[in-house]
């Protein structure tokens, strides 16, 4: 089905920072930091490990092993295998739904990018430096009632994904993980040994690792679940994508383990950089969305070297930000380019532009459609919450049913390397547990 013989990764261990930087998003530094203060800290935070660990990492196995086999698009993917394993051609709908998924993901995920970028520049010129509360909130504000501004940063955050995705998998995607990915880590590293500076690092890791079980609830447990789902990339069509590109030596339980381990230190390390702060600063711990575009300047602007950090954190979540665009653009991208006479960049260009074509409208609906409703949301509301409730839960669904019912049991043992006591396991989890836990948080999602 592809025009040229498919690219493959040059190393298991560039595969690994890919498809880590993958899942080291927005999601682990701004959503999972709001969603441990909303949900009580400690409690949440292990919810959420064990999830990961029952339904992260089989439907990620899953999704990187439909991409091995079939070494295409996720759509092809699912067509080749579905074909070889007697299944009907509608299986093909679980690529679909994942091409899709990241393309409308990326359309107000880059909005945020663009938001990132903004408050990176703000952070140099010293804007937030001596402002109060309501100041800070005025600039946030401002900023999303400006269309002008909101299109000129969320064009130059998109002109940075199509420029890394149109160099290839070796040049763009493997270079920009090779550079992004390491000063990550340097600069979270560098905001943590601050945080151990504020007298608060106690109370924060109080906070995030002295359980309240009291505080949990059901709604804890299924928003844990859900994090965990949403934290790895999964249901995206990435992970399929990232597969397809892969070499049969790569172990995928043990490729899993690996990026399932460096997300989820990534995120917890997110919180003992933010949450210091936010305590020596007398604030809130449970701001929701608005800790990381208002809580925080807050904080930068009033204390001793604000300024530096500032600038430090906003390009930390510039980079994350940066990492998960790239990786939903490729599927998007590898779907185009094997489905169509196009080339590697002109692929790129004609899904970058519809992407950021579909983002003006996201970001219009901060300010002249903001009136605009569909179902009682605004276009930015409604591509988030139709991926996330809908798109997302059902491709993951499809993915771990179909390897763990339809795939022949005995070559998906062979292929994970597992023992005749790891594979009933493996089973158990892979056809029951896991796709019982998805249910749970689409229902929930829908519900909610």
């Amino acid at each position: 089905m592809s025009k040229l013989v498919h690219a493959q990764w040059s190393s298991k261990m560039t595969f690994v920072l890919a498809a880590a930087g993958s899942a080291v998003g927005l999601g682990n530094i701004w959503r999972f930091s709001y969603m441990v203060g909303e949900s009580g800290g400690a409690a949440f935070v292990l919810v959420y490990l064990a999830c990961v660990a029952v339904i992260g990492l089989p439907i990620l196995v899953a999704e990187w092993m439909i991409g091995r086999r079939g070494q295409n698009n996720p759509v092809n993917a699912m067509l080749k295998l579905a074909s070889s394993s007697g299944q009907t051609r509608a299986w093909a709908l679980v690529g679909v739904s994942g091409v899709l998924a990241a393309f409308l993901i990326l359309s107000f995920y880059s909005v945020i990018g663009g938001w990132s970028l903004y408050y990176t520049l703000n952070s140099v010129t010293g804007t937030f430096t001596g402002q109060d509360a309501d100041s800070v909130g005025a600039i946030f504000g401002g900023l999303l009632g400006s269309p002008g501004v909101l299109l000129l940063w969320h064009t130059a955050f998109m002109a940075l994904v199509i420029w890394i995705v149109a160099r290839g998998v070796t040049k763009g995607l493997e270079g920009a993980v090779r550079t992004l990915m390491p000063a990550l880590v340097v600069l979270m590293i560098v905001l943590v040994g601050y945080g151990m500076t504020t007298g608060h690092f106690g109370e924060a890791l109080a906070f995030m690792f002295r359980p309240d079980w009291g505080a949990l609830s059901g709604d804890i447990v299924l928003a844990a679940m859900g994090q965990a789902f949403f934290t790895l990339s999964l249901g995206m069509g990435i992970m399929m994508a990232y597969g397809s590109y892969l070499g049969e030596d790569v172990n995928l339980l043990g490729t899993a383990r690996t990026v399932i381990i460096l997300d989820t230190v990534i995120a917890l390390l997110a919180g003992l950089a933010i949450f210091p702060i936010v305590f020596a600063n007398g604030l809130s711990a449970g701001e929701g969305p608005g800790l990381i575009f208002v809580t925080l300047p807050l904080a930068f602007g009033n204390m001793t070297g604000g300024m530096i950090l500032g600038l430090m954190f906003f390009l930390l979540l510039t980079f994350a930000a940066l990492t998960s665009a790239i990786s939903l653009l490729e599927p998007v991208v590898e779907f185009v380019e094997e489905r169509s006479p196009l080339t590697r960049v002109m692929a790129t260009l004609a899904g970058g532009a519809a992407v950021w074509a579909l983002g003006i409208a996201a970001l219009m609906s901060f300010n002249v459609w903001d009136e605009f409703l569909i179902f009682g949301l605004n276009v930015f509301d409604l591509l988030d919450t139709f991926t996330s409730t809908i798109l997302l839960p059902l491709t993951g669904l499809g993915a771990i049913v179909f390897v763990a019912w339809c795939l022949d049991r005995k070559s998906v043992a062979a292929e994970l390397n597992l023992s005749a006591g790891s594979e009933t396991l493996w089973f158990v989890v892979a056809r029951y547990i896991a796709p019982l836990g998805v249910i749970l948080v689409f229902v929930n999602s829908l519900l909610g």
